[in-house]
């Protein structure tokens, strides 16, 4: 796991399935630089109550209500990673992130999990965005 002193330009921490793990800063140090795209996974429930990160391609790896997997997940992350670039996963611990990283992989895409997801793991209390996260990290987001 990275921390909050880890540099941008940091190695991506090895996974199996996928091409790595990043910080959230490596991962908007590539976005920044137009190498990669941001792709957030989370259900469009918690983009629009927990906020969202501008500019993000927002594609659910599974919807809401239900949990029910996006059938458009395939095609649409295809034709987000058609250039080449590397694709960024978002979430909101760094979970389904990774399942969506995998996927993205199988179908021959160059894709990273974003650990710690946008609000983070939850602290002694149970509350999200005190521990580690997009937000907490202090990077760009938005809440409608």
């Amino acid at each position: 796991m990275t921390s909050p002193t880890t540099p941008a330009n940091a190695h991506p921490a090895t996974a199996h399935g996928y091409a790595g793990d990043v910080s959230p800063e490596q991962a908007w140090a590539w976005v920044q630089s137009g190498e990669a795209e941001l792709v957030d996974v989370r259900t469009d429930a918690e983009r629009a109550w927990v906020g969202f990160v501008p500019g993000a391609h927002a594609l659910a790896w599974k919807q809401w209500p239900g949990m029910a997997m996006n059938p458009g997940f395939d095609a649409a992350v295809q034709t987000l990673g058609a250039g080449g670039k590397k694709l960024v996963m978002l979430c909101r611990s760094g979970v389904r992130s990774i399942a969506a990283a995998q996927r993205a992989t199988e179908l021959g895409l160059q894709a990273y999990n974003i650990l710690e997801g946008f609000e983070g793991d939850p602290d002694d209390q149970a509350h999200r965005g005190q521990k580690g996260g997009w937000r907490f990290r202090g990077l760009p987001w938005q809440q409608n």
